[in-house]
């Protein structure tokens, strides 16, 4: 009876997520392939899918399910395949239960059709065409939010929605003890701005060369083609439907490093979807854990590998032959040029230094947008405020400041966060790997990414959505979520690379 019960909540679970996997097909068709004529009946396709997919998974009979498998979920290791499907799907189910069906429709028509806006917005470098359709998008995440009564902040389920279990103290602490040491290390790096010259990162780079090596780089670190591809796109993302299909896109511009580590960053994402058990699939849990659980693998790969000497003493000997420009540039050189440090305006762009700041700004201004404290018509002059307090930089358009990022486009008000969070969670992940694993640096010289991502694939990219963040890290590292080596990591690194004291 039990099993019974069982495979009667995993099937309806996997006609959810056939619903959800058809949508991502159509939004990955919007981002790369389909004509600005399609926005219109696209966002209305969208709207039809993600409104049955959430009215399919709040059913009252999966309810019911739940509910006669509690006394089966305790007899469980929690760990387990099963437990976790009962205990993740309940958690899921409680919050999503409490949100219309049609708000969810109308939330995903109005990010279609803002995905436009914001598109058309930024090639025009002209914030007003994008506002309105903004302004809906924030007015809709209130209307989410007040869903959940009793949550405190407005802004805590918003960004429960991409981070379950944290809540804005929460990470407000985390950002609050790592935000003053950030701001003392750029100012120290500022001083020592002559130690470093990047001028060759801008040679020019023909872009199907480009993306031909990035090919090279991400097969190698693992990411398998047969189940994944890459395209171009306005803005790089990854986008999977199920573990056999992982899709990356990149975007290519005048420095050659740009293009390179986008692949890498959305090729660890997609190493995590790859990797995730096949025992979850069309579960609710084959995913990733969380939005930063996601940014740990993705911030992994390209930073604590891409980045350092080890993986370019196997690599660029080979990049060195793609661009035959870098031929009389040495390797120290070039790793010195690839991790220069300074404030810059793009997210995406930005240094791992400075990159922290630019997230607590976002998590700032939506804390502020959804409590009120700061309206939409405003966003430009508080964001060009901000990055001057915190960066000493200006925006000159707004195409460089606040419409650089695609996220409030898609409504993903609460996702920021998570950017940093991942971040941090990556050192904590390389400390633990290492001690595991002391031949680690020495096989990324190599060439060899096998061991590390066995080790990425046990400990945390196979077990999908079981495990929350705080769950990981304390399966993972014995403790909780913490700052501070990710603080002695930059200051280690940083600190040889500009000769700090």
């Amino acid at each position: 009876m039990v099993e019974e019960k069982l495979t009667q909540l995993k099937d309806r679970l996997a006609r959810v997520r056939d619903l959800e996997y058809a949508a991502y097909v159509l939004q990955w068709d919007m981002e790369t392939m389909m004509p600005p004529g399609g926005a219109d009946a696209r966002a209305d396709q969208l709207a039809t899918l993600e409104a049955l997919a959430h009215q399919y998974f709040v059913d009252e009979e999966i309810g019911r399910l739940l509910d006669d498998l509690r006394p089966y979920e305790a007899q469980l290791d929690p760990a387990s395949d099963e437990a976790s499907i009962i205990r993740v799907t309940r958690r899921e189910y409680q919050k999503k239960v409490r949100v219309p069906v049609a708000l969810v429709e109308e939330i995903t028509r109005t990010a279609s059709l803002a995905h436009h806006a914001w598109v058309k917005a930024r090639e025009e470098d002209h914030f007003a065409h994008f506002q309105p359709l903004l302004q809906r998008t924030v007015d809709l995440a209130i209307q989410w939010a007040e869903c959940f009564d009793g949550q405190g902040n407005p802004y805590n389920p918003l960004l429960d929605r991409f981070e379950p279990g944290m809540t804005y103290d929460q990470i407000d602490a985390i950002f609050s003890g790592l935000k003053p040491e950030l701001v003392r290390l750029v100012a120290a790096i500022v001083e020592h701005q002559d130690a470093v010259d990047d001028r060759i990162l801008h040679l020019p780079w023909e872009t199907e060369a480009q993306l031909a090596f990035g090919r090279e780089v991400v097969a190698q670190m693992g990411y398998d083609f047969e189940r994944g591809r890459l395209d171009l796109s306005a803005h790089p993302f990854t986008i999977h439907f199920g573990r056999g299909d992982v899709r990356i896109t990149t975007r290519v511009d005048e420095s050659i490093s740009s293009c390179l580590m986008s692949i890498i960053h959305e090729g660890g994402h997609a190493l995590y979807e790859q990797n995730t058990s096949p025992t979850l699939y069309r579960t609710l849990l084959d995913q990733g854990a969380s939005y930063s659980a996601h940014e740990s693998q993705s911030r992994f790969y390209e930073n604590i590998l891409g980045r350092s000497r080890p993986f370019w003493r196997h690599f660029y000997p080979r990049l060195q032959a793609a661009l035959p420009a870098l031929r009389d540039v040495d390797i120290e050189t070039f790793y010195r040029a690839l991790n220069r440090s300074r404030p810059s305006l793009i997210r995406v762009e930005a240094d791992e230094v400075t990159y922290g700041l630019h997230i607590i700004l976002r998590f700032e201004l939506e804390n502020d947008l959804i409590n009120g404290r700061v309206q939409v018509a405003d966003l430009p002059h508080e964001w060009n405020a901000r990055m001057e307090q915190y960066l000493g930089l200006t925006p000159p358009n707004d195409r460089l400041g606040v419409l650089q990022d695609i996220h409030w486009a898609h409504g993903y008000i609460g996702y920021f966060p998570d950017y940093l969070l991942g971040t941090i969670f990556s050192v904590q992940l390389w400390e633990r790997l290492k001690q595991d694993n002391p031949q680690a640096e020495a096989q990324v010289e190599r060439g060899e990414f096998g061991p590390i991502n066995a080790w990425m694939r046990e400990q945390v990219q196979q077990h999908g959505m079981k495990f929350t963040l705080p769950e990981l890290a304390q399966r993972i590292t014995g403790g909780p979520l913490k700052w501070e080596p990710y603080m002695s990591y930059l200051r280690a690194k940083y600190g040889e690379i500009y000769g700090l004291s």
